[in-house]
């Protein structure tokens, strides 16, 4: 069972330059959190499962926060969320930076995708 938050929008000051953290960009979010819902499921109410709005909440508290990598920011998030909602097994991130400085490069995005789980002696 999983909650997911796709292309959730950030501004944000990541970026190994320091043009990059002084001026900031556009970042785009999908998050995977794998829960037992199944009790929210049977009784249609929120203490049954993670809600996805305390979840986001988390995640843009974090994003405004400057790393140089990408992935350190997924790094901290997951913590964060492994953290703060004890009933997620595993967090799944797709972060991206919209128009990437690049010399000579011209993408949309560039982005990283990592999953994390919590280890078995914190269950």
């Amino acid at each position: 069972m999983y909650i997911r938050i796709e292309g959730a929008r950030f501004f944000a000051h990541h970026g190994v330059l320091p043009q990059e953290r002084r001026v900031g960009a556009c970042f785009v979010l999908d998050l995977c959190a794998e829960t037992d819902f199944s009790r929210a499921a049977l009784t249609d109410r929120l203490d049954g499962t993670v809600s996805y709005a305390d979840l986001h909440a988390a995640v843009k508290e974090e994003m405004q926060t400057p790393s140089a990598l990408l992935e350190h920011v997924c790094q901290r998030i997951a913590q964060r969320l492994l953290a703060d909602f004890p009933t997620l097994a595993s967090v799944r991130l797709n972060l991206s930076k919209e128009n990437p400085p690049m010399t000579g490069g011209d993408c949309r995005r560039v982005g990283v995708e990592v999953t994390y789980r919590r280890s078995p002696q914190s269950l």
